[in-house]
């Protein structure tokens, strides 16, 4: 008879270190004192502290058990991730392919990094066979770039954060 021996509980997931990155950048952008994220049915605190309080030096995030992690870290980065890029995003006006340079031999519109004025060209969408600028709204910095090129995208999808 051959015994069956339990499996070896499964590792704990490691932080995502580009949500903190993002979760930081957020806090110092918006003046913010504390961002709490729970993965565990998705809670989201944010607070603010008035100028002459005392900020804590460090705070210690207990990690999640092991079976709550894996149930709830796909759905709970996403829509941490879809928050945090909500405010800032320049949004897909159609349906189509989006194409961050204007051929494969170029550079592409804007990189990270990039300083963009207000009706800069960031990228195109290709929608029934038509080539459609979409420029920046606002002048700022780009701090992220949502989609790939040659990526099809959606209505109101996130493409590109200008800050």
């Amino acid at each position: 008879m051959t015994e069956k021996k339990p499996a070896p509980p499964a590792a704990p997931t490691p932080i995502d270190p580009h949500l903190v990155e993002t979760l930081g950048e957020i806090a110092n952008r918006l003046d913010l004192s504390e961002i709490e994220v729970a993965q565990g049915e998705l809670k989201i605190k944010v607070k603010r502290q008035s100028a002459n309080a005392v900020t804590p030096a460090s705070v210690a995030i207990p990690p999640l058990p092991v079976q709550q992690q894996a149930a709830a870290a796909a759905p709970a980065n996403e829509g941490v991730r879809q928050a945090l890029v909500a405010a800032s995003a320049v949004k897909s006006p159609m349906v189509g392919t989006a194409y961050l340079r204007p051929s494969p031999e170029t550079p592409p519109f804007v990189t990270i990094g990039a300083h963009v004025k207000v009706g800069d060209k960031l990228l195109l969408i290709e929608a029934m066979k038509t080539f459609n600028e979409i420029v920046a709204p606002q002048a700022g910095i780009v701090t992220s770039i949502l989609v790939e090129d040659g990526q099809p995208v959606e209505f109101g999808q996130p493409l590109i954060v200008v800050e």
